[in-house]
């Protein structure tokens, strides 16, 4: 039995490592081609050579078309890094999406945003809400759907931006998250909601193309709606200071590639939102 339970973490690791490159690597893709900017990390359209700091062609690295960069380059201004609440609270309601910036026909969900709280697994595996610890500035939620039609179920897409005192805070959260899975892999979220059979991986640095760090989840949920057990995933990056995490629940008729094209979407676009908030 031990040599079969093997097996499967190893399988299930390999397909969310998959999954992890689509994220990091498709994701440019999706923001430059749903009508929103491509990431500053994205190759040239023109295939030309990038512009250096000083803004002169031939200081940068050279890219064809629709190609990652070599490395994730970029470098925070300290003078635009939040340093206190308010200035957190601008980020975090900059860079969340609205029902029109994520992907076409998305609705708002009710409840639709929740602030100021932290979310906490306790020891028995279940989720709750408390205070912002010390650590963190502001943590800011939003919640969008995909509305049922043409024989498919209600996708839920959710979206939190957190933003810490320091990198090694936000590093930690990145840590913390992937141990959870790991301690619990069947998760209780309240509300008759439940996640169960997840797998994390945080992927090698040297992997990540739009972040300093990105880790990727996958498992399965079911709860009120849901007709049923459906896929799920789950994916955090973090840029300097603040951490970006997008969680999709699926439904019926949708494949797990559906959720995953989803949330690389979002992810790409909040993670260029951050950017420019700290460029």
């Amino acid at each position: 039995m031990a040599h079969a339970t093997g097996r499967r973490r190893t399988g299930a690791l390999a397909v969310i490592s998959v999954a992890a490159a689509l994220l990091t690597g498709c994701a440019e893709k999706q923001a430059g081609t749903e009508g929103a900017p491509a990431p500053r990390t994205s190759a040239p359209v023109s295939g030309k050579e990038s512009p250096g700091p000083s803004g002169t062609p031939g200081s940068g690295p050279t890219a064809k078309p629709g190609e990652l960069p070599d490395a994730y380059d970029f470098t925070p201004d300290p003078a635009r890094v939040p340093k206190s609440a308010p200035q957190a609270r601008t980020l975090t309601r900059r860079a969340v999406l609205g029902p029109d910036d994520w992907t076409a026909g998305m609705a708002v969900h009710r409840p639709y945003e929740s602030s100021g709280t932290w979310t906490v697994l306790e020891d028995s595996c279940v989720w709750s809400r408390a205070g912002l610890p010390d650590h963190v500035l502001d943590s800011f939620t939003r919640r969008l759907d995909v509305p049922a039609a043409d024989g498919r179920g209600r996708v839920q897409g959710a979206m939190t931006v957190t933003v810490h005192r320091t990198v090694a805070d936000a590093d930690r959260e990145i840590e913390d998250t992937v141990q959870e899975s790991f301690r619990c892999p069947d998760q209780e979220l309240g509300g008759g909601q439940r996640l169960s059979g997840l797998m994390s991986l945080q992927m090698d640095r040297k992997d990540v193309r739009n972040a300093d760090a990105s880790l990727f989840e996958a498992g399965k949920h079911e709860g009120p709606g849901s007709d049923g057990r459906q896929h799920y995933v789950w994916s955090k990056s973090r840029i300097g200071t603040v951490t970006a995490a997008v969680s999709v629940k699926g439904a019926k008729g949708y494949e797990n590639t559906d959720l995953l094209r989803i949330a690389a979407e979002g992810a790409a676009k909040i993670l260029y939102r951050i950017e420019l908030a700290l460029k």
